[in-house]
């Protein structure tokens, strides 16, 4: 209900176009994946909250103009034109989905403006030559790649199912997965989708069940995978569950109780938070502000630094300058890592974590490296 609130009086602001600078930020806000957008926005707010701490810039405080996208990409599209359409945005932070910010990327370098996102994992988004979308975490060709590197020589999976959720994540995640499991020696016995906002997968793991898999891997978001882990459970279907970042949330657990969760594993990009110096100071501080720390929340408070950084550079609200700046970011420090972008527009920081569900809470198991560039 806040974060409602919050969004309404800053829309109401930008339709009168405020003396301030603006950062959008659009991510899913209502619905089943509100959650973890609520944590996006979290790190943006604390991250401007900060800027203005600090004397805020231009000579202007910055305030957060947030949308939500419902992880749709007609919606995504419609927040893109939004923020292009003002005047007082600099920069926006978006989307969670890669299949939001795969049309809205396109709105963005129309009209100019840097687009970051925090979380939008599909190998090929930046690989279209915009010059104005940038992305903070490791994408799926490192995710999937390490995923699958974990699977063969840690859990030792042979025989490996492989799902997704039929969205630009999921699947382009699951095909990376796949390819590297392969060339690592694993054989995958079957593939299949499932739709995002299904209830019962009952037939679909009945069906796997009797190809006695090892591992199922599932590309796609953790109200699904929540589902899956216990449907999974009741059938008496006992292979691991692997996702990628879409599964790691506490959310997972809660959906699936902790006794189905129980063994369940994601990748996640970038380092375990407990082993980043860096990040100490942030966590105490969000935590003050908004609770515990989501596995997005340092991603989106990145972004957003970054950006801020780039349009104090720049020294005056242009558009144009605001992005070459955000393309000269090189060894930004931030509480994910250091960051600087290559030539598409992706960070340089590849690094992947994978977490497994023990006693109710996700644990840190260590980095997986994926396989040496080139392969497969």
């Amino acid at each position: 209900m806040i974060t409602g609130l919050l969004t309404a009086t800053l829309l109401a602001g930008c339709n009168r176009e405020p003396d301030a600078v603006l950062i959008g930020v659009s991510c899913p806000l209502t619905g089943d994946q509100a959650k973890i957008g609520s944590d996006m926005l979290h790190g943006a707010e604390l991250a401007v909250a900060e800027a203005n701490a600090a004397g805020g810039l231009l000579a202007k405080p910055v305030r957060v103009f947030a949308l939500d996208d419902q992880h749709n990409a007609t919606q995504a599209v419609a927040a893109a034109h939004r923020f292009v359409s003002s005047k007082a945005v600099l920069g926006a932070i978006a989307h969670l989905n890669s299949a939001c910010s795969l049309p809205a990327s396109d709105i963005y370098a129309r009209g100019g403006l840097v687009q970051v996102t925090p979380c939008s994992t599909n190998i090929g988004l930046t690989r279209r030559g915009l010059q104005t979308l940038f992305r903070m975490c490791a994408h799926d060709g490192t995710q999937g790649s390490a995923a699958a590197v974990f699977a063969v020589r840690t859990v030792k999976a042979v025989r490996v199912f492989v799902l997704d959720d039929k969205s630009t994540y999921g699947q382009g995640l699951s095909d990376e997965f796949a390819k590297a499991a392969v060339v690592l020696g694993a054989k995958i016995i079957g593939r299949d989708s499932l739709n995002q906002g299904e209830k019962d997968f009952s037939a679909l793991l009945t069906r796997i069940r009797t190809l006695k898999p090892q591992l199922v891997f599932f590309g796609g978001m953790y109200p699904e995978a929540a589902l899956l882990a216990k449907q999974s459970r009741d059938l008496g279907l006992k292979a691991t569950l692997l996702g990628g970042d879409g599964l790691y949330d506490k959310t997972l657990i809660q959906l699936a109780g902790p006794a189905s969760a129980e063994g369940v594993c994601a990748t996640m990009v970038g380092l375990d938070m407990s082993r980043i110096r860096a990040a100490k100071s942030f966590v105490e501080a969000y935590e003050k502000r908004f609770g515990q720390v989501g596995p997005y929340s340092p991603y989106a408070y990145d972004a957003t630094r970054v950006v801020i950084e780039a349009i104090r550079r720049a020294g005056v609200a242009d558009r144009a300058k605001v992005v070459a700046e955000v393309r000269n970011t090189k060894h930004f420090k931030g509480v994910t890592g250091e960051t600087t972008f290559d030539a598409n527009g992706d960070t340089l920081n590849q690094v992947i974590s994978i977490y497994t569900v023990r006693n109710g809470v996700w644990v840190y198991r260590g980095e997986s490296k994926g396989l040496p560039a080139g392969k497969p």
